[in-house]
């Protein structure tokens, strides 16, 4: 298949390039990189020092190619590109990129849209980031709302169209997930078995590392990050955690985070404080992960139960909530 080379390709990989750092200790490679804003770590055991090489710039240079096609932050990057077409016109999309909104269109319908990549416009109404806070109203909210749902996409074989001016895709919501999955699964296409890829804490592992029968996952503790209050050891599968304990803002005496309920367009106020899921991939584990904070414990532990080699926990302010199997996967 040949990928399309998005224009800001070079740029991306130029600004990647002075945070790639290897290094080896006899047949253990380390890769670290900074890409999406986020900082990415791949591991993993190869006797073949070539092979390793060949593996660890095809990863990076992979995942600067994905960035530069899906980022909504680069305005010509074909997510940039379908945004800035809202209203406009259709846009053609190639066959790697129907993958992913069929991706999308199967966790829409799967989470009853708790998870919606539409819902960017309530996002930059919600400026977590701005100082101070500023709390839009009731009629704002619903005003963006208006911009926000899946189901107002219109789609073809071969292009898409967001129909109203100010509708915005984000991929974010999957994105670093679905590059863990690409970046492992392309070591295990070199023949590296063994093998942990980690972006920004959402990972996936196979195999084991050196002198060790499992990888040893730590779960950081909403309550005081930078400590862990599980640890997981795990050998064929992903692990993604949601929460909005590092960014949120307090106005009036009342704490917003920086997760939105697509439905009703306001911060998530449920009492979670993270959400960890286990599961066969991470794009299903991160997906998971969001859409069960959104949801609460009781609706998102039983969407987790629902699907096959699923687990997780979820902390809230008073309490922690796990699916039947979670501790089969804690480290004694």
């Amino acid at each position: 298949m040949t990928r399309t080379q998005p224009s800001s390709l070079p740029m991306v990989r130029a600004r990647i390039l002075p945070t790639v750092q290897a290094t080896v200790a006899g047949n253990f490679h380390q890769l670290r990189f900074t890409a999406m804003s986020t900082a990415c770590r791949v591991d993993f055991i190869c006797e073949d020092a070539a092979l390793a090489r060949q593996f660890q710039q095809e990863a990076w240079h992979w995942t600067a190619w994905f960035e530069a096609q899906y980022s909504r932050f680069i305005p010509d990057s074909l997510t940039g590109r379908i945004n800035a077409a809202a209203g406009l016109r259709w846009v053609a999309v190639d066959a790697e990129a129907e993958t992913m909104l069929d991706l999308c269109n199967e966790m829409v319908a799967l989470t009853g849209g708790a998870f919606d990549p539409t819902v960017l416009p309530l996002l930059r109404l919600w400026n977590w980031k701005a100082a101070p806070p500023m709390l839009p109203t009731p009629a704002a909210v619903a005003e963006i709302l208006e911009l926000v749902g899946w189901h107002k996409i219109q789609w073809r074989a071969g292009a898409i169209f967001l129909p109203r001016p100010g509708m915005c895709l984000d991929l974010g919501g999957l994105g670093k997930e679905f590059a863990v999955d690409q970046v492992l699964t392309l070591a295990l296409q070199h023949g590296i078995n063994d093998v942990l890829v980690d972006f920004g804490q959402d990972l996936r592992v196979h195999g084991a590392p050196p002198a060790r029968a499992v990888w040893l996952i730590g779960l950081e503790d909403p309550k005081s990050p930078g400590n862990c209050w599980a640890a997981l050891k795990l050998n064929q599968h992903a692990v993604a955690t949601s929460g909005d304990y590092a960014r949120h803002f307090t106005a009036n005496g009342r704490r917003y985070g920086h997760i939105i309920d697509p439905r009703d367009g306001f911060p998530v106020h449920n009492g979670c404080l993270s959400v960890s899921v286990v599961a066969p991939r991470c794009t299903v584990a991160g997906i998971l992960a969001t859409t069960t904070f959104v949801l609460g414990p009781k609706a998102g532990l039983d969407l987790m139960s629902r699907h096959s080699g699923v687990e997780g926990a979820v902390i809230t302010e008073t309490d922690c909530f796990q699916t039947v199997n979670f501790s089969k996967h804690a480290a004694k």
